[in-house]
């Protein structure tokens, strides 16, 4: 289960990202999650996936 606060949702997401999964669809597929649904809730507090950075900037 994922945090429901944006904020807090956006700390783990980049910290498993940063230190487990090479990518977002290798994020959503280990952890279950849809892809589009994490993303547009993190674009709902103005914060976008950088492929380059691997992480939501």
């Amino acid at each position: 289960m994922l945090p429901q606060d944006p904020i807090i949702l956006l700390s783990y997401v980049n910290t498993k990202l940063r230190d487990e999964y090479a990518s977002l669809d290798e994020l959503c597929g280990a952890l279950g999650v849809d892809r589009e649904e994490l993303v547009h809730r993190l674009e709902g507090v103005n914060y976008r996936y950088s492929p380059e950075h691997n992480q939501f900037i």
